[in-house]
C-alpha cells in the first residue's frame, strides 16, 4: 500500500537516513532545515551555495540535466516543491561537484498556460538570484505542437525568452524569434557551448544554429532539444531530420540530450568527420510523482576521458529524514543501464579536428642543465631508422659520453618518436630481449667522471620510455633503461644476490619500473617498485634520493612501494653505466626492447616541478 508523500513511518525514516543519503551529504541539511518554516528552509538551503562559482580550470566538472517536468505544472495541480528541491541541490552541491550548468529539456509545463509558466519561472528565480547558468527550451506541451520557432509570442517566451537570460554570465544569445538560445560555460580550462533548440526548427532556426557553431569554431557543442532519440539506437523522424540537417556535418557536436519519450535510452552515430556522437534520451515523467523533477548529473573527467552519468531525485533525497513511502524508496536514485552509466570519450582526440592541442615544442638542451646536472643525453635531430654509430655526446659538458656496443650483429636506431612533454623530440629504438642476444646498447666511455661518482649527497635519475605492443614478460622483462655495472660481490657487498649489478632502473614483468641499488650504507639491495605501465604509451620515470632515502616517481607521481630504508649514495667500482643494457654476474645479460627518450642524471634531489616533463 502506498502512503502519501507527507507520511512519516519511523522505520522508513531510518531507512532513508542510513541507506539513501550515504553519498549526498544531505542528511544534516535535511534534518537541520526540517525544523524551520518552509520559506526559511528554502532560503537556508539555497544560501549555502551562495557566492560559489564553478572552478573553470578543474578537469572534473558536472553538467546537470532536467527533463520533462510538465506534471508538476499542470493547471490546478501546480507543485513546484520537487523542482525547487532539484535547484537547491545545484546550489548546495555546486562547489563540491563543480556543477557548471543546468539544461532543461522542455515540456516544463503541461498546457503552456501563463499561470503554469508563472509558477515555473518563480521556481527558477532560485538560480537567477545566485547567477547560476542554465537553459530552458520549449517542448511540445509548452507551445503549440504544430508550430515551429516562427510561432510568435507565447507564455513560454514571456517567462523563458532571451530577456530572462540577459544577466546570466553564460548566456550567449538567441535566434531573432527568441526560441533558440546558446550558452557558453567555462570548464576544464576551455569553453563549452550548449545549443538549446526549439521543439521544431524552421529553416531560419537551422541557419541560426549553424551560424552559432561557425562563430565558435573551436568550441565543443552539446546540443539540447526536446525530441531526437526515441528508443535505444533509434531516432524519431524529426530526430533523423535534425541529425541529417545539422548534427551530421557539425563535428563540434559530440553529445545531444533530449526528453519527450520514455523510457531513457541511448544511441550512437558516426558523423561526417568519422567521429562518434553520443545521443541520449532522458525522461522520467512516467515515473512516481511525474518524475519528481529528477536530475541527471553528467560528471566530466577530462583526465580519465570519461563522462560518468548518475540520475537522482533531490526532492526525495531531501525528504528522507521525514520518512519515505514505498515508491519513493524505489525512485530516490535510478541504477538501470540507461540511467547510471559511463561514456568513454578521448576528449583531446575527439576535439582534434576543430581544436587540436598544439604539440609542446622542443626545448633547448641548455635549459635542461639545472644545477648539479652531471649527465644529459638526448637523441633528436636524426633520420628515422638510421643506425646509431660513433659517440653519443653528454650534453652536460662533463664528458660522460656514450659509445655503441653491438651484440650478435644487431643494431641500435634513431627514432623521432617521443613523450609529448619530453624536451628532446627523439629517442633510441632498442630491439633486444633475453638470450640469445642480438641488438645493441650504449655504455659510458672509459674514464667518464660518472663511472666513479658516489652521488652521496643525493641524486635524481630521469628517463622517458615506451614499450611496443609485442613486449612480453617472457622475452623482455627485467631489461634496464639505465644501469650501473659492477656486481655486489665484487664490491664486497654480498647480501642478497651478489651477482646483481650495483644499480639498475629496470622494467619488471608488469611491466613497471623498478629501481634496485646498493647504497653506500647498506650491504644489501634497496628496491623501489613502480606500478604497471601500459604498453604503447610514453612514460616518464624519476628516481630521487635526498641523501637519506630514495623515492620513485612515475609521471611525476610517487609510487606506493617506496621503502623507508636508509639509502645514502651509490656503491661504485669505477665501471661504466649502461643505457638499454643490463649486466648479470659482470656480463651483458639482456637488452631493452622499446624506445628510450631523454635521460638525465643530477647530483642532488630535484623537486617534481624541476623534472624534465614539467
Amino acid at each position: 500500500m502506498c502512503t502519501s508523500p507527507d507520511a512519516t513511518p519511523p522505520e522508513q525514516a531510518e531507512a532513508g537516513r542510513r541507506g539513501f543519503l550515504r553519498a549526498t551529504a544531505l542528511l544534516g541539511a535535511a534534518t537541520a532545515v526540517a525544523t524551520l518554516p518552509a520559506a526559511a528552509a528554502r532560503a537556508t538551503t539555497a544560501s549555502a551555495g551562495a557566492g560559489r562559482r564553478p572552478d573553470p580550470d578543474s578537469r572534473r566538472f558536472t553538467l546537470a540535466v532536467m527533463p520533462d517536468t510538465q506534471y508538476l505544472f499542470d493547471g490546478p495541480s501546480i507543485n513546484p516543491a520537487p523542482i525547487e528541491a532539484s535547484l537547491r541541490y545545484l546550489l548546495e552541491h555546486g562547489k563540491d561537484e563543480n556543477i557548471v550548468f543546468l539544461t532543461h529539456l522542455g515540456d516544463l509545463t503541461e498546457h503552456g498556460a501563463q499561470a503554469e509558466f508563472d509558477a515555473a519561472g518563480k521556481a527558477f528565480e532560485l538560480l537567477d538570484r545566485h547567477g547560476v547558468g542554465y537553459s530552458v527550451l520549449a517542448g511540445n506541451h509548452d507551445i503549440g505542437s504544430s508550430t515551429d520557432d516562427q510561432r510568435g509570442s507565447t507564455p513560454y517566451l514571456t517567462a523563458f525568452g532571451p530577456r530572462r537570460f540577459r544577466g546570466s554570465p553564460t548566456f550567449g544569445g538567441s535566434s531573432p524569434d527568441g526560441y533558440n538560445t546558446f550558452h557558453v560555460f567555462e570548464a576544464g580550462g576551455r569553453e563549452w557551448l550548449v545549443l538549446a533548440l526549439d521543439w521544431r526548427l524552421s529553416a531560419r532556426g537551422y541557419a541560426w544554429a549553424k551560424d552559432v557553431i561557425t562563430r565558435h569554431p573551436r568550441t565543443p557543442v552539446i546540443l539540447t532539444t526536446h525530441e531526437l532519440v526515441v528508443e535505444d539506437d533509434t531516432l524519431s523522424s524529426y530526430g533523423q531530420q535534425l541529425w541529417d540537417e545539422l548534427v551530421h556535418d557539425q563535428d563540434q557536436i559530440f553529445l545531444t540530450l533530449n526528453g519527450h519519450y520514455w523510457p531513457a535510452a541511448r544511441a550512437t552515430r558516426t558523423n561526417a568527420a568519422g567521429h562518434e556522437v553520443h545521443l541520449h534520451l532522458t525522461n522520467y515523467q512516467n515515473r512516481y510523482y511525474g518524475g519528481a523533477a529528477m536530475i541527471r548529473l553528467y560528471r566530466f573527467d577530462l583526465d580519465r576521458n570519461t563522462i560518468d552519468v548518475e540520475t537522482i531525485s533531490p526532492w526525495i533525497l531531501g525528504r528522507a529524514a521525514e520518512g519515505l513511502n514505498e515508491l519513493e524508496r524505489q525512485e530516490i536514485e535510478l541504477s538501470g543501464d540507461a540511467d547510471r552509466f559511463s561514456v568513454a570519450v578521448d576528449f583531446e582526440q575527439r576535439f582534434a579536428g576543430f581544436a587540436p592541442v598544439p604539440a609542446r615544442p622542443s626545448r633547448p638542451a641548455a635549459r635542461m642543465l639545472v644545477r648539479g646536472t652531471v649527465a644529459y643525453w638526448r637523441f633528436d635531430g636524426h633520420t628515422d631508422g638510421a643506425a646509431v654509430e660513433g659517440t653519443v655526446r653528454d650534453l652536460s659538458g662533463h664528458g660522460n659520453d656514450l659509445s655503441v656496443v653491438p651484440v650478435g650483429g644487431g643494431a641500435l636506431t634513431w627514432s623521432s618518436a617521443h613523450h609529448p612533454d619530453q624536451p628532446g623530440h627523439g629517442s633510441l629504438a632498442f630491439q633486444g630481449g633475453k638470450p640469445p642476444l642480438a641488438g645493441a646498447y650504449l655504455r659510458t666511455v672509459d674514464g667518464a667522471p660518472l663511472n666513479s661518482a658516489a652521488l652521496d649527497r643525493g641524486y635524481t635519475i630521469e628517463a622517458f620510455y615506451r614499450l611496443p605492443a609485442d613486449w612480453d614478460a617472457s622475452h623482455h622483462a627485467w631489461a634496464a633503461l639505465v644501469s650501473r655495472t659492477g656486481t655486489g660481490g665484487d664490491a664486497g657487498r654480498t647480501a642478497d644476490d651478489p651477482d646483481e649489478p650495483l644499480a639498475t632502473l629496470s622494467l619488471s614483468d608488469g611491466p613497471g619500473p623498478q629501481w634496485a641499488a646498493r647504497p653506500l650504507d647498506q650491504q644489501g639491495i634497496v628496491t623501489n617498485w613502480g606500478d604497471e605501465t601500459a604498453r604503447e604509451r610514453w612514460w616518464h620515470v624519476a628516481v630521487v634520493n635526498d641523501g637519506r632515502h630514495t623515492t620513485m616517481y612515475v609521471q611525476g607521481c610517487p609510487v606506493a612501494r617506496n621503502p623507508h630504508t636508509s639509502a645514502v649514495g651509490l656503491t661504485s667500482l669505477g665501471l661504466p653505466w649502461l643505457l638499454g643494457g643490463y649486466e648479470y654476474a659482470g656480463k651483458i645479460d639482456q637488452i631493452l626492447h622499446g624506445l628510450l627518450g631523454d635521460v638525465r642524471i643530477v647530483e642532488r634531489a630535484l623537486p617534481v616541478t624541476s623534472f624534465m616533463n614539467h
